[in-house]
Formats: C-alpha cells, sequence, structure tokens
C-alpha cells in the first residue's frame, strides 16, 4: 500500500495546460509529461527527455529508447516490432516465432519449435532443425540435407544421391537409372526398370 501511495503522488498533475486544438499537456510531479490529443493518442516523454512512449488509441504502442531504438506493438496482431539503430529488426509473434531481418537482407526465423530457418541475400536458405537434421537450398534450387546420423543427401534436377558415413554413394538419376558405388570400390548400376546392368 505504501508503495501504492508514493507511486500515486509521484503521478500526480502538478501543471494542466489545454490547447485550442484540443490537445491537453500534464506535467507531474516527477517531471515527466503527457500529452493526449483529441483523437485518445497519450504522447507520454520521460523526465530526461530521451525516452517517448505514445499509446494510441486502437491498443498499439511506440516505444523510442535513448538509443533511438523504435519498439512497436501491434495490439490487433499482438505482435511486437523492434527497429535498432544499427538497422536490425526483430519481429516477435504472439506464437513465440521471433523473426530478424538484418541490415546486410539476411533473415532468420526461430519457430516455436526452435526450428531455425536463414534466408540469405544471395539466395541461399539454410533451416537447422531441433533434432540436428539441416537442410540447404542453393537459389538454383539444388537441396542438400545433412542428417545427424552422418548421411547426406543432394538433389539436384539431375539427380539424388545420398552419401553415407561410411563411403557409400547411391544416387538415381532423373532418367530413373540408379548408380551404386560401395566403400570398398564396387560399383553397381540398374536401369529405369531395375534391371542390373554392371556390377563389380
Amino acid at each position: 500500500i505504501l508503495h501504492q501511495e508514493r507511486r500515486k503522488s509521484e503521478e500526480e498533475v502538478q501543471e494542466k495546460i489545454e490547447y485550442r486544438d484540443g490537445k491537453v499537456e500534464e506535467v507531474l510531479t516527477d517531471g515527466r509529461r503527457i500529452l493526449t490529443f483529441r483523437n485518445g493518442t497519450k504522447k507520454e516523454i520521460s523526465v530526461d527527455k530521451r525516452t517517448t512512449t505514445i499509446s494510441f488509441s486502437n491498443g498499439d504502442v511506440k516505444k523510442i529508447m535513448p538509443d533511438q531504438t523504435v519498439i512497436y506493438y501491434y495490439a490487433d496482431a499482438q505482435t511486437t516490432h523492434t527497429s535498432y539503430s544499427d538497422g536490425l529488426e526483430v519481429l516477435q509473434f504472439p506464437n513465440n516465432q521471433i523473426e530478424k531481418h538484418y541490415p546486410d537482407g539476411t533473415q532468420e526465423i526461430v519457430f516455436p519449435d526452435h526450428t531455425v530457418k536463414c534466408l540469405y541475400s544471395d539466395g541461399l536458405k539454410e533451416t537447422f532443425f531441433p533434432d540436428g537434421t539441416v537442410v540447404k537450398v542453393e537459389k538454383n534450387g539444388d537441396k542438400i540435407v545433412i542428417f545427424r546420423n552422418g548421411q547426406k543427401e543432394i538433389h539436384t534436377a539431375q539427380f539424388k544421391r545420398r552419401e553415407y558415413p561410411d563411403g557409400t554413394v547411391k544416387t538415381v538419376y532423373c532418367n530413373g537409372r540408379r548408380e551404386t558405388k560401395y566403400s570398398t570400390g564396387r560399383v553397381q548400376i540398374k536401369d529405369e526398370e531395375g534391371n542390373l546392368i554392371l556390377d563389380k
């Protein structure tokens, strides 16, 4: 109760100015200023004049920090958009998804399940899954999947290839031909119907 009373006394209006345009300015005893506009928007300026908080009638809130960081909360979408002075922008969604937009054009999206997707300005896309799997998609559409168990899959327009930790490589070409190269040096090739063509 003491804390509430003290806060109440700190927030007491020391001076109230009513302007012709309907704007009302209140100077509080703690030094803050609150401007209330006719449309219901409120602008609060901190004692040191370095932090400004604007509360809009639709529930949105914009806060400008001393380092020029701007935090904007969209009430309807329950989303926070933070813009930093170095150009980084961060969006936080109500489902706990976080998106970071970097000045170089890179985007990083962290999904609620902790999957991380990175989109680079050169067109490369990388996705890091919680189970350790990594998927890379090149600008041309080629895809590389790296599994936690050490296996690697490569998908191109010409073939799909799986590489195993022991050195075995299995390739399926777009025409259906299958080729397996074993770590022992043995090579096996089958045609599109599964008929053995070569085994040496």
